[in-house]
């Protein structure tokens, strides 16, 4: 007797870890309508994209290993050993394969056309009992590994735009701080010629009040062609009254002015004009250098505090009152880098007064992320996102809107739906708006989308806090409203 005759196919499937439980009968059908199989180590069963395995596969030796390139490189989604049941399944809807199906090693399998699923499932209950609990801890796994990526791409774009945010203050003070240290020893330097000057109580009275007349005026940002005006102005008139022009450069960036220098020229000599205007202009110098240190320890300081909020590191998980506009705030400066990158206007506005809505706020601040995230998505470079929060009645109302090329009448219905996504590979698996609109289900909420050319709204509705429905969160509904 050989291992393909039915009386030993059905000892190895009564030996078969998954299906051996199946009453005799019903193995000796699936021995009866199934074909032996011989995968070669290597040798791809499917390939990812092509049409999905037409045959149930019952694993009778060997190791298959799916995988899959989203993107990211190719890498192990899943894997099924001897004892395991693979390929398509009753009542499975699969069509295209997610990934390259490939043996590790030689495998055997008993394969069953998908033709007989529907005698399967009227003769063999007990085993189509079996196979659909396969399938659903299947489409379990699958669902949270692409949770899992649609997290990380979600991470990944959040880490890069944060290190670019937080690396420009950073590069500033660092910058800031060398620059410092050698101004410090100019400034020193000047300070000691100053003081070999003799100068008389009225005249070191009259510099200091030249100095904080200079410090008091308003830091700003000259252009590179005011820069360069500025410093072609200030060394003129540095050259003319007898002092090494060089002196314009470092006085070009701070407020000093023609009208300053001119008082100072009342104050002291001609002969100690120039040692003047050297002390002058390390004073300012470093009294800027400061400013832009402190600016940047702000800014690193406002983008930690936005990521705290954002993530509410230091909140419970359960629902409390949660302010919406400090949310929206939190979760615009963690994305300004992307807006800024594309040259996009990323604006909101937010109404006075806003109350409080009850739920939790990692996960509101997840659902404006989504939504902020595909607004940027979709505009092209130079576009507009604007964000608005307002009451209405009993509800707290946010709009994301766009002008970006609208959605397709034909897939807007899809676009709720797991999986369903128009990015390109490696951007998103299609889970974006599928975690908003289980989110909004915990949150008694509701979305909606109006789309055009040129202008697309997501507005959602959350109760005010208070204003929530007794017992069981509701489902979330979604409103597609097709302009014209």
């Amino acid at each position: 007797m050989t291992a393909t005759e039915p009386q030993a196919i059905v000892r190895r499937l009564q030996e078969h870890t998954t299906v051996g439980g199946a009453p005799l009968s019903e193995l000796e059908w699936l021995a009866a309508h199934g074909a032996l199989q011989v995968f070669r180590a290597g040798e791809h069963v499917i390939r990812q994209g092509e049409a999905t395995a037409a045959e149930l596969f019952v694993l009778l030796t060997g190791h298959v290993v799916l995988y899959a390139n989203r993107g990211r490189g190719r890498r192990k989604i899943a894997e099924w050993h001897a004892g395991e049941v693979t390929g398509i399944l009753p009542y499975s809807r699969a069509s295209i394969a997610i990934g390259d199906a490939v043996p590790e090693a030689d495998t055997e399998v008993w394969a069953v056309d998908r033709e007989h699923f529907a005698e399967l499932t009227r003769e063999c209950p007990e085993l189509t009992a079996i196979l659909v609990h396969v399938m659903v801890d299947r489409a379990r796994h699958f669902t949270t590994a692409d949770l899992r990526d649609e997290k990380l791409i979600a991470l990944g774009k959040l880490a890069a735009g944060l290190a670019h945010e937080l690396n420009n203050p950073a590069s500033a003070m660092v910058r800031s701080a060398k620059s410092l240290r050698e101004l410090l020893d100019e400034g020193k330097a000047a300070a000691r010629a100053l003081g070999a000057l003799q100068l008389s109580e009225s005249q070191l009275a009259a510099m200091d009040a030249v100095r904080a007349a200079c410090l008091a005026a308003p830091a700003r940002t000259w252009s590179p062609l005011e820069r360069a005006d500025r410093e072609d102005e200030l060394a003129a008139w540095i050259e003319g009254h007898g002092a090494d022009a060089s002196l314009a450069a470092p006085l070009a960036d701070t407020t000093v002015s023609i009208d300053v220098l001119q008082r100072l020229e009342g104050v002291v000599s001609a002969t100690a004009l120039e040692v003047a205007v050297r002390w002058m202009a390390s004073e300012c110098a470093i009294r800027s250098l400061t400013d832009e240190i402190e600016r940047g320890a702000d800014r690193v300081f406002e983008l930690v505090s936005a990521v705290k909020g954002f993530t509410q590191m230091d909140r419970s998980t359960v629902a409390q009152p949660v302010d919406v506009g400090k949310g929206l705030g939190d979760t615009i400066i963690v994305l300004r880098s992307r807006a800024v990158s594309k040259s996009i206007s990323l604006s909101a506005t937010i109404e006075p007064g806003l109350p409080a809505v009850q739920g939790v706020g990692a996960e509101l601040n997840q659902i404006w992320a989504n939504l902020i995230d595909n607004a940027l998505d979709a505009v092209a470079t130079g576009g507009r996102v604007e964000i608005a929060a307002r009451r209405e009645g009993r509800r707290v109302v946010v709009e994301v809107t766009d002008d970006g090329p609208g959605i397709p009448a034909e897939i807007r219905p899809q676009i709720f739906d797991p999986f369903f996504s128009t990015k390109d590979v490696g951007k998103g698996v299609g889970l974006g708006l599928d975690i908003v609109r289980r989110s909004l289900e915990r949150h008694d909420g509701e979305i909606d989308v109006e789309s055009r050319p040129g202008r697309t709204v997501f507005r959602v509705r959350l109760p005010a806090e208070g204003m929530r429905s007794t017992g069981r969160w509701s489902r979330a509904t979604q409103r597609i409203q097709i302009a014209e």
